[in-house]
């Protein structure tokens, strides 16, 4: 179900105003948070570095925001936009894993090969949830990781995102087509070939995940708190009866939370 109240800040904590951006693979994603709230955060064209650099320039002339905070998985366009911020007149610009780092802790083999964007969703539901989760990013790529109740990062899976599916189904076949659009289908059959490659990728996202939580509980002893983020986790999880919380913007969150413990530390 979709749960903005995961998203918000505890009444106890001070909040820090920021602008923050999530530059992924094909998207990047622009808000900024005013007294510990994440407000009016957009998604544009990552290949579009003007549009990105001047929104959040925009964002952070209207706002009292102290900074602007990247995360990213794709390096060159995180590089582009960081450059056209500074080129705009803003100084204080910092890139998560380059000049502040995702404070949780972790039990990974080598941390060195880990997404930020993981560790900072995952920071972001235990920060929130308090408890044992498992954290879903359903985007480029779905990611199923595990935090337990000391919030103490385990790692997970990563497996092909629903377009990458269908994508990989096209350019690899002779006939199947590209489908451009997806849609949860009322009947069980898919009564045309787009309609059986849509049935089939969403039902193997669900499943593959489905999965992977009960490996989760299995191994933890118990069953965990269950959050989804993403720019797909919408389509696959807003009826989902396992899937507790929908969260559209964890990594902002995340970024966020970095920047709390951080900075503030930092300033101590």
């Amino acid at each position: 179900m979709m749960d903005p109240t995961i998203s918000k800040q505890p009444t106890d904590r001070p909040g820090l105003d920021l602008v923050v951006i999530s530059v992924g693979n094909s998207r990047a994603r622009v808000g900024s948070f005013v007294g510990g709230d994440l407000t009016d955060p957009v998604s544009l064209e990552v290949g579009d570095t003007e549009a990105i650099v001047q929104r959040s320039l925009s964002v952070m002339a209207q706002s009292e925001a102290r900074a602007i905070v990247l995360s990213t998985v794709n390096a060159p366009a995180s590089d582009a936009i960081a450059a056209g911020l500074r080129e705009g007149g803003t100084s204080v610009v910092y890139t998560i894993g380059k000049d502040l780092q995702v404070p949780i802790q972790h039990s990974l083999k080598d941390d060195r090969t880990v997404g930020h964007d993981r560790l900072l969703c995952a920071l972001a539901a235990f920060a929130r949830a308090q408890q044992a989760c498992v954290v879903i990013d359903a985007g480029t790529a779905i990611t199923i990781d595990f935090v337990d109740g000391e919030g103490t990062f385990h790692g997970g899976a990563i497996g092909p995102g629903v377009r990458m599916m269908a994508r990989a189904l096209h350019e690899q076949t002779s006939a199947l087509p590209a489908v451009e659009s997806m849609e949860d289908l009322e009947e069980a059959f898919g009564k045309d070939t787009p309609e059986a490659m849509t049935l089939g990728v969403l039902s193997f996202a669900r499943g593959g995940v489905h999965r992977l939580i009960e490996r989760y509980a299995e191994a933890f002893g118990a069953y965990p708190q269950i959050v989804a983020t993403g720019g797909d986790a919408a389509l696959l999880f807003r009826s989902d009866e396992v899937i507790e919380h929908v969260v559209p913007d964890l990594q902002l969150i995340g970024i966020h939370e970095a920047c709390l413990r951080e900075l503030s530390e930092s300033e101590d």
